[in-house]
């Protein structure tokens, strides 16, 4: 299934809206010392290492400076995350096997692409 870069905007936007619900109701606990970082463990093969690196990367770029105007904040936090899943999509295209699964890493190159783009020409329409 074709999704347009509109629903997949969308969805992206949900995502991101639940994981900061999701962040928001964690124990205050959680924060402190080293809890909200996982230790290292031993990797199971070369794709779970591409990933981890992809996921630091995307969570470190996605730590912008706050402007306090929320479009933009959005977007350039948005930036990296379609990014990521670009990098994650690479790398089942690089080690991955199911036809379906690479059909569909596929369209979020294609898709996220086109939306990072967009993202970018926004901000710098809007002098961001």
């Amino acid at each position: 299934m074709i999704r347009s870069a509109k629903q997949i905007f969308a969805t992206a936007a949900l995502i991101a809206l639940g994981a900061t619900v999701a962040l928001a109701q964690m124990d205050h606990s959680q924060h402190g010392g080293h809890a909200g970082h996982a230790m290292p463990t031993a990797s199971s093969g070369p794709a779970e290492d591409a990933f981890r690196a992809v996921n630091d990367a995307m969570h470190r770029d996605m730590d912008i400076a706050y402007s306090g105007n929320a479009d933009a904040d959005f977007i350039r936090g948005m930036i990296p995350h379609h990014e990521g899943a670009v990098a994650m999509a690479r790398v089942v295209l690089e080690h991955g096997a199911d036809a379906e699964v690479r059909e569909l890493a596929q369209q979020i190159i294609a898709a996220q692409e086109t939306e990072i783009a967009w993202m970018r020409d926004w901000l710098a329409r809007n002098g961001f």
